[in-house]
């Protein structure tokens, strides 16, 4: 039985979980495992890095398509920070994924692992603290400046930008289930503006048939099918109980990745 048939699915249900709850895609998760699963599926290793950034970027457009309209459901969407955001990631996604295909795959992987360092220490401490709450959302040029950062980065690393995202929309005043729900629709943002980067400004050869430049669309797909049914089971128990020992356990999880990553 091809590996993808079961890894990938399962990938996609911690992907879909972590997404609604958190506001995270599970994307420095499925990054490390890609990046032990796609040299089995003849990605040639130089460009194995690359491959697992742009198909995970790819599996978050459906993660955070069920995670948002979940959130949307509960009035959990912030659409006019949103509406701020989405330029800013769409141009920091584009810029930061044509910026990787240029890079080694190896620069790549120690970007991945600091990140996961940084991104771990965040969660665990829970920083930064929810402030009063504000009576307008969020919005400006400075929100979308701040896009075009979340954008970038998230291209660099594979992932939806939750950890980025929601830290800052908590620090201008926004509930913590709310900033998640609002992440998740400028994930979206971001998956497509990257995962396009990846797709077509690849310049690698030997890929397998079932790619689009970067993009391993099976393990795409093969994640996104269990993705878009966990993410609104993630989202409801955003809703009902506090995740704070979850994102605790989900620190602890990507110093694993971080140094699995190491090696």
């Amino acid at each position: 039985m091809p590996v993808e048939w079961l890894l990938y699915p399962a990938l996609g249900v911690v992907a879909g979980l972590l997404a609604g709850l958190l506001g995270i895609g599970g994307g420095l998760v499925l990054v490390a495992a890609l990046v032990l699963a796609l040299p089995l599926q003849g990605v040639p290793e130089a460009a194995v890095m690359h491959a697992a950034l742009a198909t995970s970027l790819a599996s978050v457009v459906i993660t955070a398509l069920a995670s948002t309209r979940a959130h949307a459901q509960r009035g959990s969407v912030l659409w006019p920070s949103v509406a701020w955001l989405v330029p800013g990631v769409l141009l920091g996604g584009w810029l930061g994924s044509v910026l990787a295909t240029q890079l080694a795959g190896n620069s790549l992987r120690w970007f991945v692992v600091a990140y996961c360092v940084l991104a771990a220490l965040q969660l665990f401490f829970e920083f930064p603290r929810s402030r009063p709450a504000h009576p307008t959302p969020p919005r400006g040029p400075l929100m979308t400046a701040a896009g075009l950062g979340i954008g970038a980065v998230s291209a660099l690393v594979g992932i939806g930008g939750g950890s980025m995202t929601v830290p800052v929309l908590i620090w201008h005043g926004v509930a913590p289930v709310r900033a998640v729900g609002t992440s998740s629709a400028c994930g979206i943002a971001i998956g497509l503006a990257a995962a396009a980067g990846y797709a077509f400004n690849a310049d690698v050869q030997g890929m397998p048939a079932a790619s689009i430049g970067y993009v391993f669309l099976p393990a795409a797909i093969g994640i996104s099918l269990t993705s878009v049914f966990m993410a609104p089971y993630g989202a409801s128990l955003a809703h009902r109980a506090s995740p704070a020992v979850l994102r605790r356990v989900f620190a602890a999880f990507l110093i694993v990745m971080a140094a699995l990553l190491s090696f």
